[in-house]
């Protein structure tokens, strides 16, 4: 066998070996191709979101400044609302007469004069004042000259109009600030008639026309007189009113005694005649005569006893003054005190009740006198003794017990006394504006308000 024999069947043998090789390790490298791209297949899917990492970073920040445009503009809109808002607020408090009484600050007295008539004639000058300050154009004013349709003569005719509109309606609010102003609600109205002047300048500040200072200060002061006035006028008829119950007692007291002692005189000549006739009589008449002294004497005797009983009020067993008394500030609501004092002015009894023992002062809701004031004070002290607060002492005459009902009762147990309902409780009131007020000064936000900024 030649070479060229030997080199065929090897060609013959190995060539499809070699293919065979080849074949196998074509498979293998595709089956690695197939499982390297499957596997970065996985990859790519996995890690797609952050394959592009500036293009995410970009996403993320256009994302976020929209989002701060639409906060930006959510908190500017929120602003302007709650602006709005607490405005309206205490436009709204101004005006509700049902806000408490410790909302509104404690009124301070801006005059003192000593008596009424002062007051009513400083009214009147006040309101002199206002006319003068109007008839002179200087309570409404117009800082521009206005032309209409080029004619000045019509542009001050609308200034004029426009004017009269802006007197009338300060005018208004003004005086229904007045005529509502009490105790209670002074520094709202004050308030209501300042809030009043803002409010109307900011409506004409187009047209240029103003309310003067001047004018509000004289429209104020008109709101302090008339307010002060009032009170005023209460003090004095409280002093009347004690003035003339005094003066009547003192003269019901004069009659007694007079009655007592024409009475005590007319014995003591009937004693004395009868002596004088006993001292001539014998026998049975004398017998008369000294049983007739004897009675003589003894009605003289009690006729000298009323003399002295009339002489000194202060120092009778029965009569007296029964009160009812109420302190809402020291005992809280639907408490009284009812009490008798034999003082000649049972108010001194209650002042002092008021002054030392209790922080705040005894609201008054009746004063009764009676020749038989224990019999009434008892009959009071029965129909409440269910409502007694202290069941132990009965000297402490306090009764959980409504305004309204011992009203009832005094209207059975003493007909056409006079009884006064309202429970002002001015000092216990006023206390609770002045601790309310510092509460506000050390925090503005109340409870239920909105945040200031979000």
């Amino acid at each position: 066998m030649n070479s060229t024999v030997v080199v065929a069947l090897v060609f013959l043998v190995v060539m499809p070996l070699i293919a065979i090789i080849a074949v196998v390790s074509l498979i293998m490298n595709l089956r690695k191709k197939k499982d390297l791209q499957r596997q970065i297949s996985e990859i790519q899917q996995r890690f797609s979101g952050v394959l592009d990492v500036e293009a995410e970073i970009a996403r993320v920040q256009q994302g976020l400044s929209s989002a701060n445009g639409e906060l930006s503009t959510l908190r500017s809109s929120y602003n302007e609302k709650k602006a709005i808002f607490d405005a309206l607020s205490a436009q709204v408090a101004i005006f509700d007469e049902k806000l408490a009484f410790a909302e509104m600050g404690v009124y301070s007295p801006h005059f003192d004069f000593t008596d009424s008539e002062t007051y009513k004639t400083s009214i009147l000058d006040n309101r002199e004042k206002q006319k003068r300050l109007i008839a002179n154009k200087n309570a409404v004013i117009c800082t521009t000259e206005w032309k209409v349709d080029g004619s000045a003569a019509k542009g001050q005719t609308m200034t004029n109009r426009n004017i009269r509109l802006t007197l009338r309606a300060f005018n208004n609010e003004c005086d229904a600030s007045i005529a509502n102003v009490r105790w209670n609600n002074a520094n709202a109205m004050e308030k209501r008639i300042q809030t009043a002047k803002e409010q109307i300048d900011k409506l004409n500040a187009s047209n240029s026309i103003f309310v003067t200072n001047e004018f509000l200060k004289l429209k104020l002061n008109e709101l302090y007189l008339t307010h002060e006035y009032r009170e005023k006028l209460k003090e004095e008829r409280e002093q009347r009113a004690e003035a003339a119950r005094a003066a009547r007692e003192e003269q019901k007291f004069l009659r007694d005694m007079e009655r007592a002692e024409e009475e005590e005189d007319r014995y003591r000549r009937l004693l004395e005649k009868a002596k004088a006739e006993a001292s001539n009589a014998v026998g049975e008449k004398l017998g008369l005569f000294n049983q007739k002294i004897e009675m003589l004497e003894k009605e003289l005797s009690e006729a000298h006893a009323k003399v002295e009983r009339a002489q000194a009020m202060a120092e009778k067993t029965r009569s007296g003054y029964v009160y009812v008394i109420s302190n809402v500030g020291s005992f809280g609501e639907k408490v009284v005190k009812i009490g008798l004092t034999r003082r000649l002015d049972p108010s001194d009894r209650i002042r002092e009740l008021g002054d030392a023992s209790v922080p705040f002062l005894f609201d008054v809701h009746a004063i009764i006198y009676s020749d038989n004031a224990p019999t009434l004070e008892r009959a009071l002290h029965t129909e409440f003794d269910s409502a007694r607060i202290n069941l132990q002492n009965y000297r402490k005459e306090f009764f959980r017990v409504s305004v309204d009902d011992v009203e009832q009762a005094l209207a059975r147990l003493a007909p056409g006394a006079a009884f006064f309902k309202d429970v002002e409780a001015q000092e216990y009131r006023e206390t609770l504006a002045r601790r309310n007020a510092a509460l506000i000064a050390v925090d503005q936000q109340v409870e239920a308000s909105f945040p200031a900024t979000i």
